[in-house]
């Protein structure tokens, strides 16, 4: 079971290729950056989690900008998006931005993906919340056509466009895994229809530990025709506590990725250095 970390990189935080370095170091497999374009001040939309919006929402950087540097840092660490807005971007402009984050980190890339929850910034950005999903899995169909396909054309509901070439190409094949957030069963639900593996977080209003839902996601996809070992399961929340970890890992979960305040060296390095001796114990 491999350990990732994750943080909203802001300008008062660790300096993502500063971090990027520390993780390698002490053994963590991944660094995740996680998105918002900004906060309308005028919200309507519930905060998931509860109470108030911390304030790092509002001051997070965009992550394929703090995920280069951290990826001209290292030379192992692989760097994803927790998760990448899709619903709220171009296709084709994230489709470019994909393949070079790809190219550049040589293949290190985890395409993190969510339709998010926030409708006043969706409405914003012209999206529709309620036709989020829909809007979301047709740009990742086309972004996946154009990764693929030297002439790549797509023809949805709600986007189309003719033969097109765009390069480069991401280097893993046939692209970066596009891994779907989301909670059980409707995000669980939308991973077996269209990604490479799921990405929920570990508890949610629905249930205090996605944990016990991992067994039936994996009978859900066999019953949709996807093997299991090809939709792996990553969990975002990791407690330092070894048997919890133990437990995740018995039940083949592939990767836990541990949320990190976006403080500076001072608060995280010595967090790190705890992690990096569970990580060995977990490995051994």
């Amino acid at each position: 079971m491999k350990i990732g970390a994750a943080m909203f990189f802001t300008d008062y935080s660790m300096r993502p290729a500063d971090l990027a370095r520390a993780c390698e170091e002490r053994g963590f497999e991944s660094l995740w950056s996680p998105e918002h374009s900004h906060i309308p001040i005028a919200r309507t939309a519930a905060f998931p989690s509860g109470g108030d919006l911390p304030k790092k929402y509002y001051d997070v950087m965009d992550p394929f900008v703090a995920l280069t540097a951290a990826a001209c840092a290292t030379e192992r660490l692989k760097i994803g998006t927790g998760v990448c807005l899709v619903a709220q971007r171009d296709p084709i402009q994230t489709a470019k931005l994909v393949a070079s984050i790809d190219q550049i980190s040589g293949g290190r890339f985890l395409f993190g993906v969510g339709n998010g929850w926030n409708a006043d910034e969706m409405a914003n950005h012209g999206t529709p919340f309620k036709a989020r999903h829909k809007i979301a899995r047709e740009r990742i169909e086309a972004m996946q056509a154009i990764w693929t396909q030297s002439k790549a054309e797509y023809h949805g509901e709600t986007l189309h466009f003719g033969p097109m070439m765009a390069w480069p190409k991401p280097v893993q094949r046939p692209h970066p895994p596009v891994i779907v957030g989301g909670a059980f069963p409707y995000g669980a639900r939308r991973a077996i229809r269209y990604g490479q593996g799921w990405m929920p977080h570990r508890a949610r209003p629905a249930y205090p530990d996605v944990a016990v839902h991992v067994e039936e996601f994996r009978t859900m996809a066999a019953a949709a025709g996807r093997e299991p070992e090809d939709l792996p399961v990553t969990i975002w929340g990791a407690p330092e506590d070894v048997a919890i970890l133990e437990r995740d890992r018995a039940l083949g979960v592939t990767r836990l990725v541990v949320s990190l305040d976006s403080a500076g060296p001072d608060a995280i390095l010595p967090e790190l250095d705890r992690w990096a001796r569970l990580i060995a114990r977990i490995a051994a």
